[in-house]
């Protein structure tokens, strides 16, 4: 497979050294025409949206000229056909309602399919903040990778792995304002420091209306943060600027939020986590934690 994009680390290679991806018929494979009806995606396939006008470009070419690279396919184990590469012309083809479109079988194990869909789609320049931290969440779930091996994996900073991350707990409205963009993912960042999902949302719907900056929104968060949500009398226990920092590393390393309360000499920590598996991440973190002084 050719390197789409540019800036995936060399760890990659080792990592997924197996794929291999020939689009064209190998092994006494052969091209064959199969119904639409019986394909559906690639279901660990991190890519959620596809540009609509170049799709539609793509359907008028297909409507002249016909499918002139077939997609690969594998025989599912529930029903029909799952594809391996090729989803584009894939649904071009519906746009025109094409009954049938033709296809390479190969076989491929799940574990095939997991890697090939990563790899494939992080290779790609317009995959969405949010399909990215997919990719990068399905690697370690499916593949039992740390954040460190990702990161090394990619050739990315563990902060790039992380803010990622840490997008996929943001409310179902705002990552829906993300992937269309009309919210940043600098604005998503900043109102991750939030934890009332309503204010987020709010926060949010107002950055997309009025076009903010992320320094404007940054401004209101700050504001909303400070704000007493019961009156209190005294301020004595407003965190620390040292306290801040260690969150913002603690967040960093484990993908979350963390928020840490302090009760005089002593406190806790609070670490949030999504399932079994992200728990099980987390605390294979912490056994190898080390924080900055």
């Amino acid at each position: 497979m050719s390197s789409k994009k540019t800036g995936l680390g060399q760890g990659i290679q080792a990592l997924f050294q197996e794929i291999e991806i020939q689009e064209t018929p190998t092994h006494g494979e052969s091209v064959t025409e199969i119904e639409l009806r019986e394909i559906r995606p690639n279901p660990y396939q991190p890519r959620r949206h596809f540009n609509e006008e170049a799709l539609a470009e793509l359907a008028e070419s297909i409507r002249e000229n016909g499918v002139l690279q077939p997609i690969i396919v594998r025989r599912s184990q529930v029903k029909g056909y799952e594809i391996v590469a090729g989803e584009r012309r894939f649904r071009a083809s519906q746009l025109i309602q094409a009954e049938k479109i033709p296809a390479i079988v190969r076989e491929m194990d799940e574990e095939m399919m997991i890697k090939y869909a990563i790899l494939e789609n992080l290779q790609r320049e317009d995959l969405t903040a949010l399909e990215e931290a997919d990719a990068y969440h399905l690697m370690m779930e499916r593949l039992d990778l740390t954040q460190e091996k990702v990161a090394d994996a990619l050739g990315k900073s563990r902060s790039h792995i992380a803010n990622h991350l840490r997008l996929r707990t943001l409310p179902d409205e705002v990552k829906q304002l993300l992937n269309e963009e009309r919210i940043s993912m600098g604005q998503a960042r900043t109102l991750r420091g939030l934890t009332d999902e309503k204010a987020i949302i709010k926060l949010a719907k107002k950055a997309a209306a009025e076009n903010l900056t992320v320094r404007q929104l940054e401004k209101l968060v700050a504001e909303m943060k400070n704000r007493p949500q019961v009156a209190p009398k005294t301020t004595k226990n407003k965190k620390s600027i040292f306290v801040r920092h260690y969150e913002e590393q603690l967040m960093d390393k484990f993908g979350t939020d963390v928020t840490i309360k302090e009760q005089g000499q002593s406190g806790r920590i609070q670490i949030e986590y999504t399932s079994a598996s992200d728990l099980h991440r987390i605390l294979v973190d912490v056994l190898q934690l080390n924080l900055d002084d």
